[in-house]
């Protein structure tokens, strides 16, 4: 009630004070009148019918000013409650806004955190590898002058001079790679070992690729490679 008095914190309304001056004006008018004209014995001794007809004519007016009053002030209540109205939604709408940023920064935290993890296991992964690759050469070439400098290579941090060697000796046609990786119980069994653990690092690297660079980089190195010659040798 006094936010309708009181519209916006501006003190009472144009239309609310002006009501209230015809309002007074009137009664004072109907107050001289019934003294200067009627006079109060009169007035009084009125029978009830004509005093409510007097008073049904005298205070209509101000019924229909004050119905109309009430509807100018419920229109601008109403203005008010949808402007209000308005602001809070747009509020609403910012703090969506905000929190679907918040969300997508919390997303990129994460993926930036298992990219991260992935990558130093790959390191890791890679190196284990490439080891499964030396000893399915070893077993290959038992334990020549060449299969030798490959393991002082890769022990001096070279991780894929056995991959790159597998590469070069398959497509030199050098060796057949159903041969090398399959032909016997021991060297199926470390291919085996190398395409499942290859598989799950494959895995790993598209639950955190964004954008399939990972994924085309594990499968385009040499480890990659490697992987495509033991998968297309295999016997069926």
């Amino acid at each position: 009630m006094s936010h309708t008095i009181e519209m916006s914190g501006h003190g009472p309304d144009w239309r609310l004070r002006f009501s209230l001056g015809v309002t007074v004006g009137w009664l004072l008018l109907g107050f001289i009148y019934i003294s200067e004209v009627v006079g109060w014995t009169g007035f009084v001794r009125q029978q009830a019918p004509a005093l409510g007809s007097f008073l049904e004519g005298a205070f209509a007016p101000l019924a229909f000013l004050w119905l109309v009053v009430g509807f100018f002030l419920q229109q601008q209540q109403l203005r008010e409650n949808t402007h209000t109205i308005q602001l809070q939604l747009e509020q609403m709408r910012r703090s969506v806004e905000q929190a679907e940023v918040q969300a997508r920064a919390i997303a990129a935290d994460e993926l930036h955190s298992r990219q991260d993890t992935f990558l130093r296991s790959n390191a890791l992964v890679g190196e284990q590898l490439s080891m499964i690759v030396g000893w399915i050469i070893t077993s290959y070439s038992n334990t020549s002058e060449e299969t030798m400098a490959l393991w002082r290579r890769s022990t001096q941090g070279e991780v894929a001079a056995f991959p790159m060697d597998a590469i070069r000796r398959c497509f030199a046609d050098e060796v057949d790679a159903a041969e090398l990786f399959h032909g016997s119980e021991i060297r199926h069994a470390h291919t085996e070992r190398f395409i499942k653990a290859f598989e799950r690092l494959l895995e790993a690297g598209i639950a955190c690729d964004s954008n399939g660079l990972l994924e085309g980089a594990l499968l385009d190195g040499a480890h990659g490679r490697v992987y495509r010659l033991m998968t297309e040798s295999a016997p069926a």
